[in-house]
């Protein structure tokens, strides 16, 4: 199994869009580019999607390569396999890890999530996000802990894995 990628960090957006990639995700995207050699500089693709998304999502070349053989396998012409390619094909920029870990978050995508000058990152599994922090905060926390606030206080989360002892 691919390594995953863990933990959340803020990182300064300079001017010119500039942003350093957590340390610890630099070695999860390595590990994810099949092209990846030691001296290279890893790629990977950030996925921004429709007017409803606010974070963006970044991938590994492995795991956008595992979305591509699903839509592939859609039906030629069906709605879902044209809409799945427009969010993940139109709708996202490739790009590569510089030598010092930073990689140029165009105008374009700093603008559709309203970041200026600091970026939440935050580990998903196989892919990681990028956030304006108070829209995290604001949203997307405040959706967790209302979840969490419905459970009973003795309530493991982790009890939801026993669903998945048989797959």
């Amino acid at each position: 199994m691919a390594r995953r990628f863990r933990g959340e960090s803020h990182h300064k957006v300079d001017n010119k869009g500039r942003v350093s990639i957590p340390a610890s995700f630099r070695r999860v995207l390595e590990q994810g580019d099949p092209n990846h050699t030691e001296g290279l500089n890893p790629e990977m693709v950030i996925v921004y999607g429709d007017h409803r998304r606010t974070y963006l999502e970044c991938y590994t070349v492995d795991a956008i390569d595992e979305v591509d053989a699903k839509i592939d396998a859609l039906p030629r012409g069906s709605m879902e396999r044209r809409m799945l390619q427009r969010l993940f094909h139109g709708q996202s920029f490739p790009t590569i890890v510089d030598e010092t870990g930073r990689f140029v978050l165009p105008a374009k995508l700093r603008k559709k999530i309203n970041i200026e000058g600091d970026a939440f990152f935050i580990a998903a599994g196989d892919t990681f996000q990028i956030w304006k922090t108070e829209t995290y905060e604001n949203v997307e926390l405040a959706k967790a802990e209302a979840w969490l606030d419905e459970l009973p206080e003795d309530f493991d989360p982790l009890s939801y894995l026993d669903a998945t002892a048989g797959d």
